[in-house]
């Protein structure tokens, strides 16, 4: 995506010396993240997608909980805009997990207008809002579909759907494509870029997957095993196409194997893969 013009308005999200911990089974400490910083632009009018690059297991996850709000930090701060994260979940953060979430009494349409149903968003703007979002993610035919009816990459799109209509200031995708076959996964990343462009969201992905993680994204972080600590920043060049034939450019190709050596000179190379 084209870069928007300078701005001295704080960055959209700012991490500062984040740790985190937990207690297995045995009740041994064990260190998740440690000192974890990064910053995400804010690129008003123009959004901005953040990859977190590493091994399965790593503590990616881990980071987007604590910002989702599902989990509370050891030490470090979490701002949005300038301001601390408030504490618990909020409608200023959507997250879409990679397991289907969708309740499956009700249709996609009643699926994606939860989120307004608890704002107390009168039930005709809900219909409204919820069928335009549900058309932008290519469900218009499905709108009164249970989610029993649907395939997975269809129930993935409810999910972002259900995400994107409370118009939170972040969203944050958890391995959302994962579970996808190949042709699948690719089409939702291109779903994803095409809807940044209409909403104006700031993301943050997460995947391990190195074909992923430079087709979507404006800037990549790349972490280490865990204890999960930003090692390195890539920008992301911008590409004019978003089509398949992309990962097959040099300019790609180039980027995927920066990637590679980053990865292997940190010694985190671990299951990070080249993907579709």
């Amino acid at each position: 995506m084209p870069d928007a013009t300078p701005s001295t308005t704080p960055p959209k999200l700012d991490v500062k010396n984040l740790f985190i911990s937990y207690t297995d089974r045995k009740g041994n400490t064990v260190q998740a993240v440690q000192d974890v910083s990064f910053e995400i632009g804010n690129k008003p009018g123009v959004g901005e997608l953040a990859v977190f690059l590493g091994p399965s297991g790593c503590g990616k996850s881990t980071v987007l909980k604590a910002i989702a709000g599902l989990l509370m930090p050891d030490a470090g701060k979490i701002l949005i805009d300038g301001a601390p994260l408030p504490e618990g979940t909020g409608a200023d953060r959507g997250m879409v997990f990679q397991s289907y979430t969708s309740f499956g009494w009700r249709t996609v349409r009643q699926n994606v207008e939860y989120g307004l149903e608890l704002k107390g968003v009168p039930a005709a703007e809900r219909k409204k809002q919820a069928l335009e979002i549900i058309s932008q993610v290519g469900l218009k035919d499905f709108a009164e579909a249970l989610p029993k009816q649907l395939s997975g990459g269809m129930k993935q799109r409810v999910a972002i759907a259900r995400t994107l209509i409370n118009k939170p200031k972040l969203v944050l995708m958890d391995e959302p494509f994962g579970a996808l076959d190949p042709q699948t996964r690719w089409g939702m990343q291109t779903l994803i870029l095409d809807i940044l462009k209409k909403q104006d969201n700031t993301v943050l992905f997460v995947t391990h997957d190195i074909s992923e993680a430079v087709f979507l994204a404006d800037v990549i972080f790349v972490l280490s095993h865990r204890p999960a600590k930003v090692l390195h920043r890539l920008d992301v060049p911008y590409f004019e196409s978003r089509e398949a034939s992309v990962k097959q450019s040099a300019e790609f190709k180039k980027l995927e194997n920066q990637l590679l050596d980053l990865l292997h000179e940190s010694k985190v190379q671990g299951n990070v893969r080249v993907g579709l």
